[in-house]
Parts: structure tokens; C-alpha cells; sequence
């Protein structure tokens, strides 16, 4: 029996020790940093999910428009290509590759838009529309995941650094998270969208009136 008690009292002991050293405050910031990922996940595929048929509507109104196109597709397929597993926020490299494809992403759907803008029947078009303000909504959504993203990793990665929960970091192998970088936030400033309340244009390019 005094050993058993004696087993239980350490353990009581210990938990206060890892309590007291941060131990919690670092489970509870890194499951916080996993939630906020996922949610970054979640509207990267909801985005990707919308691609296939953006491309197909537009190609309906402009398939001699290839090279934008096909540009857009190729980006969605880059953003497949790279694994998001929960590894990813434990190399920089790799979290760098994958913020990268994303930004071809965007840059690339935001040509497809202004490319769009040439097309009046295409912008009247109710599926494309609706499409683009699918788009519009995502991007807000993405804006606000990676925000969250941002903060929970800066939660995080303070906690590894700071003393005492440095050392608790160290003895339970704990190390800092990558994170969007400022230029990732300056292309996130600037989603695809187009304002389909401008004016219109006819099939040879002029202005048309309202």
C-alpha cells in the first residue's frame, strides 16, 4: 500500500511540476495552432473545389482564352501536389512551398477574372456569377482562417521561447511553427475579385452604356 501511495503522490508531484513549467500551456496552445490549420485547410479546398467549374463556365464564353485557362488549372493541380499533413507545420521549407502554390493560386484566378471583364454574356451568365460570388466569400473566409492561424502560432511559438516554458519545450522536443510570412499577407490584400458593376463592353472592346 505505501507504495502505491507513495506512486501516486509522485505522480501528483509531477503534474504540478509539468503544470507549473508550462507543460499545459504549451498542449493547449499547440492543439489551438492544429484547429486553426485545419480551418485554413478546410477554405483552401472549399477554393479548390470551385476551380473546375469556374474554368468550365468561363471556357463556355472565351475557350480560345488557353493560356489563362490553362494556367489556372495548372495552379489548382501544383496546390494538389503538395501534401498537407500535419507535418507541414513542422518544416518551414515545406510550409513555404505550400503558401507559395497558394499564391499562384490566387494570382491566377484573379487573371481569370479580369480576363472575364471582356465578356459581357459571360458576366450576365447566372452560374458564373454565382460562382464569383462563391469565390469572393471563400477568399474572405481564407483571410479570416489564416488570421486565426497567424495568432495561434504566435501564441505558440512564444510559449516555446519564453522562459521557464523554453525548458519544457526543449526537454519534450517542442519547436516553433512556420507561419505566413508579411509578402504571403501583402498577396492576401489583394484577393480575385472584379466588380461586375462597372461598366460593360461589347464583343469589339468599346464601352458599352448600361
Amino acid at each position: 500500500m505505501n507504495k502505491r501511495y507513495s506512486a501516486v503522490i509522485l505522480l501528483m508531484l509531477l503534474a504540478l511540476m509539468l503544470s507549473g513549467c508550462g507543460y499545459n500551456q504549451l498542449q493547449t496552445t499547440d492543439e489551438a495552432v492544429t484547429a486553426a490549420w485545419a480551418e485554413v485547410l478546410n477554405q483552401y479546398q472549399r477554393r479548390a473545389d470551385l476551380v473546375p467549374n469556374l474554368v468550365n463556365v468561363v471556357k463556355g464564353y472565351a475557350a480560345h482564352e488557353r493560356e489563362v485557362l490553362t494556367e489556372v488549372t495548372e495552379a489548382r493541380a501544383r496546390v494538389g501536389s503538395v501534401q498537407a499533413s500535419p507535418e507541414l507545420l513542422e518544416d518551414p521549407q515545406a510550409f513555404q512551398r505550400f503558401s507559395q502554390a497558394q499564391g499562384e493560386m490566387s494570382s491566377a484566378l484573379s487573371r481569370l477574372l479580369v480576363v472575364a471583364e471582356n465578356y459581357p454574356q459571360l458576366k450576365a451568365d447566372a452560374s458564373f456569377r454565382d460562382l464569383q460570388a462563391q469565390l469572393e466569400g471563400t477568399e474572405n473566409r481564407i483571410a479570416v482562417a489564416r488570421n486565426r492561424y497567424i495568432k495561434a502560432v504566435q501564441d505558440y511559438n512564444l510559449t516555446v521561447r519564453r522562459f521557464p516554458t523554453n525548458l519544457t519545450a526543449m526537454l519534450f522536443g517542442y519547436d516553433t511553427k512556420p507561419s505566413f510570412t508579411v509578402e504571403n499577407e501583402r498577396a492576401l490584400a489583394t484577393p480575385p475579385a472584379v466588380d461586375f458593376g462597372t461598366s460593360r463592353q461589347g464583343a469589339d472592346g468599346q464601352p458599352q452604356g448600361q
